[in-house]
């Protein structure tokens, strides 16, 4: 089988092993590819394995060979699935590889805003403390965690790891996912949150979620974290909420299009702590998906098909 990475980089910069996929066949890895060379690149391929590449129908169109795509991660929106169906090429992705990993940010996020532990490191190690006063000094408020409302949107496998970690901080856990809870349960979150964590996916029905008819229901002063996908937010509508003061803090690993762009309106708004889509990618988390990605492709070829996404 002749099998192509077109994006490996972010997944194995070089910290883990390619070799059991390079026991499976003829392998060509690529760090990464631009959409123009796609075609070029894969036209000989049996298998595909990508993470941002867009295979749309004009780009599956030109493959003829093609069996099989293997999404690395876990949202598939890149693949028109369908024509993928259409055209009899399996589609996989890799699911539950991150929880842990997204969730430990979720709190790395929420506690730098509690205690700012960052911003005061670097306070100390630039001489704020050595000319300080007193023995001690805060530029920022600080805030116990216990106590306090989490509003968990989407309560998946991740949106289940974060109420559990809240849980043993104290937190109340309020939750609302779609498929499970009335339009009442998000109408509670967004009244009785003094956080609110974004883990559900996208889709055309949340798309901008958080905006001002949103925001007008929420507490003043809310903390919201969003470690999902940058479209569930509309940016100008936060940042517009961050400098009234109707949001307290705003704390994302993900923007609505990433690379960020220098204009994107977070960049240029009060009280945002912003990480560059990294909530996955501890080694750890990233083995977890290299060796689910490998399991899904030997499936493939023994005719087991596991984590097909368009059945």
């Amino acid at each position: 089988m002749r099998i192509v990475v077109l994006d490996g980089f972010a997944l194995n910069p070089g910290d883990i092993s390619w070799s059991e996929l390079h026991a499976l066949g003829d392998v060509t890895i690529y760090d990464r590819t631009e959409e123009k060379d796609i075609v070029s690149r894969a036209k000989e391929a049996d298998a595909i394995l990508l993470n941002k590449c867009p295979m749309t129908k004009d780009t599956l169109s030109l493959l003829p060979n093609l069996k099989y795509i293997g999404v690395l991660a876990t949202g598939y929106n890149v693949v028109d699935t369908a024509f993928a169906r259409e055209r009899g090429v399996v589609v996989t992705n890799i699911p539950a590889y991150s929880t842990q990993s997204v969730a430990q940010h979720v709190f790395a996020l929420m506690l730098e805003i509690a205690s700012h532990t960052g911003a005061h490191s670097e306070r100390c190690l630039s001489g704020g403390w050595e000319n300080a006063k007193d023995f001690c000094f805060w530029d920022y408020p600080l805030t116990e965690l216990s106590e306090k409302t989490l509003g968990i949107i989407g309560y998946g496998a991740i949106g289940q790891a974060v109420g559990r970690i809240a849980i043993a901080f104290g937190m109340r856990v309020l939750s609302y996912s779609p498929s499970k809870n009335a339009p009442e349960a998000l109408e509670a979150i967004y009244r009785e949150s003094d956080v609110i964590s974004l883990n559900c996916p996208l889709t055309k029905d949340n798309a901008g979620m958080i905006c001002f008819s949103s925001i007008a229901k929420m507490k003043k002063g809310v903390w919201i974290i969003n470690t999902a996908r940058g479209g569930l937010v509309n940016e100008e509508d936060v940042k517009s909420a961050l400098i009234s003061g109707r949001i307290g803090y705003f704390a994302a690993d993900v923007v609505s299009l990433e690379p960020i762009r220098g204009d994107n309106p977070l960049l240029s708004a009060p009280n945002v702590i912003l990480t560059p889509h990294i909530a996955w990618a501890p080694k750890e988390s990233r083995k977890r998906l290299m060796k689910i990605a490998v399991s899904n492709i030997k499936n493939f070829m023994d005719g087991t098909i596991i984590n097909q996404v368009n059945v």
